[in-house]
């Protein structure tokens, strides 16, 4: 049984400058060594942004823990708060705003599971 939390693994600021940490990466957790997918846990403080970014051959998917945020997808944009997920599709521009208060919170799913040289920050 393989069972993970945020205590387990460091938050660390990364390229797109959320703070993220690995729950379960195939490349890192040896018994996740199956797993077709990675899963983080991610924060953008409050006032804060990721950079623009793009996944090139990889689906991502944010599901909204806590706080609110202004989603941005290629030209589209839209308002997300907790219990929603969004659907980022491979080779789109996009970044998320915190727009709330308090820290935006949300688990990142990757598929394939992310690898640093699939990620690349744009304009």
């Amino acid at each position: 049984m393989l069972i993970r939390g945020i205590a387990d693994c460091p938050h660390k600021r990364v390229i797109d400058r959320s703070v993220l940490c690995e729950l379960l990466h195939p490349d890192k957790v040896k018994e996740a060594a199956g797993l077709g997918c990675s899963v983080a846990h991610a924060i953008v403080p409050a006032g804060e942004s990721t950079l623009p970014h793009v996944l090139e051959r990889s689906v991502e998917l944010y599901y909204i823990l806590d706080g609110e945020g202004e989603m941005h997808i290629g030209n589209e944009q839209a308002h997300v708060r907790e219990g929603q997920i969004v659907y980022i599709p491979p080779g789109a521009r996009q970044f998320i705003r915190n727009i709330g208060t308090g820290d935006l919170v949300f688990l990142c799913i990757v598929s394939p599971r992310w690898q640093a040289e699939d990620e690349r920050l744009v304009s």
